[in-house]
């Protein structure tokens, strides 16, 4: 359970503010139509993110846990330091192709590839080896957490106060969970 709730919260707190929000709230205006777009939203993440938790415990079974628990701690400081970094604007320019679906699915897939959200998910792997679906669940929830409100109010995320605040919340935990993964 620990597995699952650490990653439902890394990954909630830091997609707050973060550009797959945004392409959310894109998506909605474009499309009008929540339940496809967020259908797409959890199959993209059950793929990135399965390939990531994948990816983390094998590094946990490659690299030494010495190694490990000094490359897991600077990693999620790494990571805290990155969520003080607003991320920029995404829109979408021109008139999709394809329906809401299919359109956040790869939209959602190739925007979490390389994101801080996708490297937490690698370091709770790390951190929880041998406890893929709880991290894969977690991480899942967590992205359905953070984005299933700005589909449904997204008028109410627009403020650029708030983004803030989020986004020293989640270096904040970041950051703790660094210092707890060196000390223990």
């Amino acid at each position: 359970m620990e597995a699952l709730f650490s990653s439902l919260l890394l990954v909630a707190l830091g997609e707050i503010g973060d550009k797959t929000q945004l392409l959310s709230l894109a998506l909605i205006l474009k499309f009008r139509k929540p339940w496809p777009i967020l259908a797409g939203v959890v199959v993209a993440t059950l793929l990135n993110h399965g390939a990531s938790v994948w990816f983390g415990d094998w590094l946990a079974d490659t690299v030494p846990m010495d190694w490990m628990r000094w490359i897991l701690g600077i990693s999620f400081m790494a990571l805290g330091l990155w969520m003080l970094i607003p991320d920029g604007d995404e829109e979408i320019k021109k008139e999709p192709k394809y329906g809401p679906f299919l359109t956040a699915l790869v939209l959602f897939f190739i925007a979490e590839i390389g994101d801080k959200t996708q490297l937490a998910t690698i370091a709770l792997a790390v951190q929880f080896q041998d406890q893929f679906w709880p991290v894969l669940s977690g991480s899942t929830l967590g992205m359905i957490a953070a984005n299933l409100p700005v589909i449904w109010l997204a008028h109410q995320f627009g403020g650029k106060q708030f983004e803030r605040r989020a986004h020293r919340i989640s270096a904040a935990l970041f950051f703790g969970f660094g210092i707890l993964a060196l000390v223990t």
